[in-house]
């Protein structure tokens, strides 16, 4: 034992660390040196003790991390040419219709594409209960089917799927080590010290080297090494559970010190896919007509507005007719054929000017609303009016974090000055900022640095460089892109700004505990050595008494498994068709 704790106590000094395995060298090399063969052993027990525990603890705290990965599944069920076929991982194709058992796990990312899939997504977000997703709705690799066997239809290849990338960053999370962890290293310098010299004192002033041993006994091994790393995996594991996947220990403590938090509006704040809020008939024509004409002409589009009302007229079982001869304008709308009539799309200046209209022939536009113009045969039916909304909870958790200790709370977005006014309003921000290129993002981002720690929010591609110039970046990662995600710290799994608040909460908590758990285990073991210099205890005394401190600090330490963030619970919601 003390032979092979040599040897890696030289590897360490070859790599410039020092660790506190030192002073478990030098109390066996005492205690077999002067007799106290007894005290060697157990010291040698209680340090292999030590160091179980610490594997056990780290083991039980990467839990729901390795239950992630353990959940990768290695092949799928493809319908090919009438029947159905096990095909690997890798061979999987966008466009390629899978068959999802009961209780497989979704390989890769996809549309749903039977009637309505049940998926219990609790692996990636927390989520207790099954989710209902209907034809045509996305469906995350990694969720399980527990409902009745369902079509996917691949959009990814498994190594760009979200799970697979879910399972690159918890590799990422569990290799890194947090400043607290690396100070600990450093602290455990001046521990040598203190340990060294209160021995040495006792030896020197008493002629009693047995004092000496008892207290290199009674330092070994150290809380300082255990409480840290443990209670930070756990916390990691934790936040995990709810959906927040944090990218390392480094960025975990770093949320626990955030005093500024920059938030980007659209996808981020509001909830990035615009919805229809009315629809106003300007000849008497149905509103499902319109939205039916329209929908079906902007099938040809890829711009967000023309999808959303795609989706929106697919929402209400709308039929939509493929549209003939079309030619769009990038940015300002699109114009075609539709059951041979001739269906214009777009801004309402665009459209104006096709039908020989003034622009403006419409009631007032609520700021952060938008307005898109139909017209039929070169008359104008009618207007859609559509709005981003904020997203659910998003008020709650502002005001969670203000109570949190968040001081700073500011808007950054491209969007005007007056839209981003609108649609936060009543919320309390301290600032917006308005038109923002990505460079002055960045900027907003270096500036605040003055005010304390950063976190910044987003989603888009334009986001990435302030995730990345921030202390923390966060990316909603359930539909934000996927340079967004690669910059950040922190991927929120559910497309859920609300999960934010928890997270922090579950980093300062973690944190703390940590650090509880160092100040108590290092001032008993401290209390301990002076009793020991005192003769008030043996070598074999100080070793059960150490073994008794080590166990307390890492019970203690996986305290943070169990932190419940206050507001989050599961949606009582039940679902037909699955059992209670």
């Amino acid at each position: 034992m003390l032979a092979a704790l040599v040897v890696e106590i030289i590897r360490s000094l070859t790599r410039g660390e020092v660790g506190l395995d030192i002073v478990a060298a030098l109390s066996m090399s005492a205690a077999l040196t002067f007799d106290e063969t007894l005290a060697a052993a157990v010291v040698a027990v209680m340090y292999s003790g030590g160091t179980f525990l610490e594997s056990f603890a780290e083991g039980r705290a990467r839990r729901e991390m390795r239950d992630l990965l353990s959940r990768v599944p290695r092949t799928a069920t493809r319908h090919r040419n009438g029947g159905l076929e096990e095909v690997a991982l890798e061979d999987i194709a966008p466009g390629d219709r899978l068959l999802i058992r009961q209780g497989d796990v979704v390989p890769v990312d996809g549309r749903i594409a039977s009637a309505a899939a049940f998926v219990d997504t609790s692996a990636l977000t927390g989520e207790s209960l099954p989710v209902r997703l209907d034809r045509g709705s996305e469906a995350m690799s990694g969720s399980t089917n527990a409902g009745d066997a369902f079509d996917l239809e691949a959009t990814r290849e498994a190594k760009d799927s979200t799970y697979a990338g879910i399972v690159r960053l918890v590799e990422a999370a569990q290799a890194s080590k947090a400043p607290m962890a690396r100070l600990a290293d450093r602290w455990s310098l001046g521990f040598l010290a203190v340990t060294v010299a209160i021995a040495f004192a006792a030896w020197w002033f008493t002629g009693d080297p047995i004092r000496a041993v008892a207290v290199l006994v009674v330092a070994t091994p150290c809380p300082l090494i255990l409480a840290v790393p443990v209670a930070l995996v756990a916390g990691l594991s934790r936040a995990a559970h709810f959906g927040v996947l944090v990218k390392g220990a480094k960025p975990l403590e770093a949320m626990a010190r955030i005093r500024t938090l920059i938030l980007d509006k659209t996808g981020t704040l509001t909830d990035g896919r615009p919805q229809i809020v009315s629809i106003d008939s300007h000849d008497g024509m149905g509103a499902d007509d319109i939205l039916r004409y329209a929908a079906a002409l902007d099938q040809a589009s890829k711009h967000p507005v023309a999808q959303a009302i795609v989706a929106a007229a697919r929402d209400r079982g709308l039929t939509l007719p493929i549209p003939e001869d079309v030619a769009e304008i990038p940015g300002e709308g699109v114009i075609g054929f539709i059951d041979g009539r001739q269906v214009i799309v777009g801004g309402d200046g665009f459209v104006a000017e096709r039908v020989g209209r003034l622009s403006g022939d419409h009631p007032e536009l609520a700021a952060g609303s938008v307005m898109v113009a139909v017209a039929f045969d070169g008359r104008l039916a009618g207007h859609l009016v559509m709005s981003d909304p904020l997203r659910e909870g998003a008020a709650e958790m502002l005001a969670s974090l203000r109570r949190q200790g968040v001081a700073r709370i500011l808007l950054a977005t491209g969007d005007r000055a007056e839209v981003a006014a609108r649609v936060t309003e009543g919320l309390g921000l301290d600032g917006i900022r308005a038109g923002l290129t990505p460079d002055e993002k960045v900027l907003l981002v270096l500036t605040e640095h003055k005010n304390g720690p950063v976190m910044m929010v987003g989603d888009g591609v334009n986001d990435a460089p302030a995730l990345a110039a921030a202390d923390v970046g966060v990316a909603m990662g359930a539909r934000g892109a996927a340079a967004s995600a690669e910059a950040a710290d922190v991927v929120l799994l559910v497309d859920r700004v609300d999960r934010i608040a928890p997270g922090i909460e579950i980093a300062r908590r973690s944190r703390r505990i940590a650090l509880e758990s160092v100040v108590a285990g290092i001032g008993l073991s401290v209390l301990g050595m002076i009793a020991a210099a005192f003769g008030y205890l043996t070598p074999v005394q100080g070793a059960l008494l150490q073994e008794a401190i080590d166990v307390a600090v890492i019970l203690n330490a996986l305290r943070a498994l169990r932190i419940s963030p206050a507001g989050l619970t599961a949606p009582q919601t039940r679902f037909e068709g699955i059992p209670a």
